[in-house]
């Protein structure tokens, strides 16, 4: 998804970046590309927080919607794009009983949640190890 962003910039300050679709959702940047980089952050969390708190996340306005917006003037209007957020999806899935209280201890010690926990096992540090494993498979067989 892309919304339209209003790049700020007053004399002796930093890049402002706000949103017309989301009000109170600002960010900065020192250079006009940490500003870009810090827009599509700040948009992406705000629009998690709006997620998480059950609140609705606004349609992107079109730039003729916006086109007499009086928080535009002086600034200069850009789109950002944040993916498209995720509806979070319960799963069931069947193990041992003590490979789930070896799952929890190991989520407990790295401060996470079991759910937190196997999604980056599966998707995140799993993958590397895998890759890592497959190297060193691959180097003995030679």
């Amino acid at each position: 998804m892309e919304y339209i962003a209003y790049l700020h910039k007053d004399r002796e300050s930093d890049y402002g970046v706000s949103f017309p679709d989301f009000p109170g959702c600002i960010t900065a940047g020192k250079t006009l590309d940490e500003a870009s980089r810090m827009a599509a952050a700040a948009l992406a969390l705000h629009i998690q927080g709006m997620i998480e708190d059950g609140d609705a996340v606004p349609e992107p306005s079109k730039l003729d919607d916006v086109a007499k917006d009086a928080a535009k003037h002086g600034a200069i209007a850009f789109m950002v794009s944040v993916d498209a957020p995720d509806a979070t999806v319960r799963v069931n899935i069947t193990a041992r009983e003590s490979q789930i209280e070896k799952i929890d201890a190991l989520a407990e010690a790295a401060g996470m949640t079991r759910s937190g926990y196997m999604v980056r096992a599966a998707i995140g540090v799993g993958k590397e190890k895998r890759a890592v494993r497959a190297k060193s498979r691959g180097a003995r067989a030679r």
